[in-house]
């Protein structure tokens, strides 16, 4: 694994490469008892999950303030913090089980992090969160419109959220456009090459206050995209 990391991110120190090691041992660990990723492969794990992760490192400030949103086993906040300490993250899941794997592995790792059980919907409109972040990240498989009401309100005027997709990325912007301008953010999208396919990153940028009715209440962001 060690060599591994070193080939495909020789950028980062010897003990980053070794908390992914052991990132990748507890990802291994965690998934006999629960569905955490159906990749388990290290050159696949290496590449899909934690150089995936990685693609959005130099879209993040110095210092920023993030959220990881619907993080499941951790992507891509968790990689994101091995290599970037400077930043401070909140990883967010509706799954009990997974928020507890996270704050296992946090702590095994070395790490701080804020470990968060509830849906984004709900936290969206707690002011605990609510335009709280600099950064909100998901690598989460649902439709732009939905993860950008998802992600939005999380963030403070002037943040941008990062959504990772794939080569289909500028017709999913196309079709999110009026979504973005209810929630008051703007566009661009980052394509990028990888050795395993086509990725891009959507970065929506807030340019004012989200509207105070979004998000709506669980489960109808997906149900009734913007």
């Amino acid at each position: 694994m060690l060599e591994l990391l070193q080939q495909h991110l020789p950028k980062l120190s010897g003990a980053q490469h070794a908390q992914l090691a052991r990132y990748y041992e507890l990802l291994i660990e965690g998934n006999k008892k629960m569905n955490l990723t159906a990749i388990t492969e290290k050159h696949e794990v290496v590449e899909k999950h934690f150089v995936d992760s990685l693609l959005a490192i130099d879209h993040i400030p110095q210092g920023a303030r993030c959220i990881d949103v619907g993080t499941g086993a951790g992507f891509p906040g968790i990689p994101l913090l091995i290599a970037r300490p400077d930043i401070s993250l909140t990883l967010l899941d509706s799954l009990n089980k997974r928020v507890s794997f996270l704050r296992e592995t946090v702590a095994a790792l070395g790490l701080s992090a804020d470990c968060l059980h509830a849906r984004a919907e709900d936290a969206g409109q707690n002011p605990c969160c609510r335009s709280q972040f600099d950064i909100a990240l998901s690598r989460a498989v649902a439709s732009l419109p939905v993860l950008l009401e998802l992600c939005v309100p999380f963030l403070k005027v002037g943040g941008s959220a990062i959504c990772y997709k794939g080569k289909s990325a500028h017709e999913e912007a196309e079709n999110a456009n009026a979504a973005a301008a209810k929630l008051n953010c703007g566009l661009d999208v980052v394509l990028l090459g990888t050795t395993y396919g086509e990725r891009a990153l959507v970065l929506a940028k807030k340019l004012s206050d989200t509207p105070a009715k979004y998000p709506r209440r669980a489960g109808e962001p997906a149900k009734k995209p913007l």
